[in-house]
């Protein structure tokens, strides 16, 4: 009986060991066994990143079968924007702009081509049971008395200066300028060339900054949506037409200060000029004339700003980050200027903008005009890496050199139609 007993709680014991065998081995594999990966993006129907990038990670999700994508529009649903907040401010960041991607503890504001490799590294090391690589940090800019700034991306950096030089080099402007101080020389006073000159710069540099924070403000509200860039786009590559024209011929239609205007303006500066004037009179005419010039240059020199300012709004910079970008753009963009306005000071001599020299920043504007406006149409990823945008303008360059080498092999004795 004994013996019985013995055996009964012997093999009972062992198919307690029997069950729990593949419950432990069940149990190890699936410690061993990959983890779901979860990843959730704040969008806004009609916003074009986000459609790039949902499209993205559908591609993604069909590479990656662990990957779980969580999409959730906060444009048109309360409650995907109380989250969006919810988790933005678990994670340190303000809900500004979207898309804005989560994957655990990393997450990316905007989207473009940097991001979408870093999404991806991230999923495939966290699919091999890796930690994710770190995200790569923003451009900052130590301002003095502010500290670092968010200005975006390098290669936002590098559009503001190419830009914004290319924008100073305004055939406009520079032949108002190098009128005026020609007529201010007979002077002979430095004194009153500084004054003038610098008043003249100030009141159309803070106009031409009005006229770009407005674009930008225009653009910041409703750029989102796919065809006001798309608009833009066509805008500016239109003047970029015009200015190439011009380069060929006067005929039809123009963006330029028209030669019959140039008479009067010429005379309005004759007599802002006269010796026998006070200064404080001289001043006075000078504002006058450089909000006249102002009004009459924007549509000169309109359609870069418009594509720079188009290029920031589609890009996460805070305020601090876009003020200091637009100051960077309009220092670049007087640079030009400056230069012949020093040289102006120092030599007691003034350089006239001759018409051969207006043709070829004509030209020079125009190219990038149109190289810009069709890379937005086109393939706008090349304008989110210095090197893409680093192509761009080369290419344009390239161009440019070709026609200016070609014009010179023309014949001298065939007259250009005007």
């Amino acid at each position: 009986m004994r013996f019985r007993i013995a055996l009964m709680c012997m093999l009972a014991t062992l198919a307690l060991a029997s069950v729990g065998v593949p419950d432990a081995a069940h149990a190890q594999q699936d410690d061993r066994s990959p983890k779901r990966i979860e990843l959730i993006v704040f969008y806004g129907e009609g916003c074009p990143y986000c459609a790039r990038e949902l499209a993205f990670l559908s591609d993604l999700q069909q590479r990656q079968p662990l990957l779980d994508v969580a999409a959730h529009e906060v444009w048109n649903n309360a409650e995907n924007r109380e989250l969006f907040q919810s988790m933005a401010a678990a994670h340190g960041i303000d809900a500004r702009a979207v898309p804005t991607t989560f994957i655990g503890d990393s997450f990316w504001v905007g989207f473009d081509s940097t991001v979408q490799r870093q999404i991806e590294a991230a999923v495939d090391a966290l699919a091999e049971g890796a930690a994710p690589p770190p995200v790569e940090e923003r451009t900052t800019i130590d301002v003095p008395f502010v500290g670092k700034v968010d200005v975006g991306d390098s290669s936002l950096v590098v559009a503001t200066l190419l830009i914004g030089f290319v924008d100073g080099i305004n055939p406009c402007s520079l032949w108002v300028l190098s009128m005026l101080l020609a007529l201010v020389l007979h002077s002979g006073s430095r004194k009153r060339i500084i004054v003038v000159g610098m008043v003249f710069l100030t009141v159309t540099s803070a106009l031409y900054g009005l006229y770009m924070i407005g674009a930008y403000s225009a653009l910041d509200y409703a750029g989102e949506v796919t065809w006001v860039r798309l608009a833009v786009a066509v805008v500016a590559g239109t003047f970029g037409v015009l200015h190439l024209k011009e380069y060929v011929t006067h005929r039809g239609p123009s963006l330029t200060i028209a030669d019959e205007k140039k008479p009067g303006m010429f005379g309005r500066m004759r007599g802002i000029a006269r010796p026998e004037r006070s200064l404080p009179a001289v001043l006075g005419g000078t504002v006058v004339l450089a909000v006249g010039v102002s009004l009459a240059e924007t549509p000169c020199t309109a359609g870069l700003p418009l594509l720079w300012t188009d290029l920031l709004s589609s890009r996460d910079v805070p305020v601090s980050g876009a003020v200091v970008l637009f100051i960077l753009y309009l220092l670049v963009f007087l640079l030009d200027e400056l230069i012949v306005f020093g040289a102006a000071v120092i030599t007691l001599r003034s350089t006239k903008l001759q018409e051969r020299h207006g043709r070829i920043l004509q030209l020079v504007s125009g190219t990038l005009m149109v190289a810009l406006a069709v890379t937005m149409l086109l393939a706008p990823q090349l304008l989110e890496s210095v090197s893409g945008t680093a192509a761009v303008f080369a290419a344009a360059a390239l161009v440019i050199v070709g026609v200016i080498a070609l014009d010179h092999r023309v014949p001298a004795h065939h007259p250009r139609p005007s």
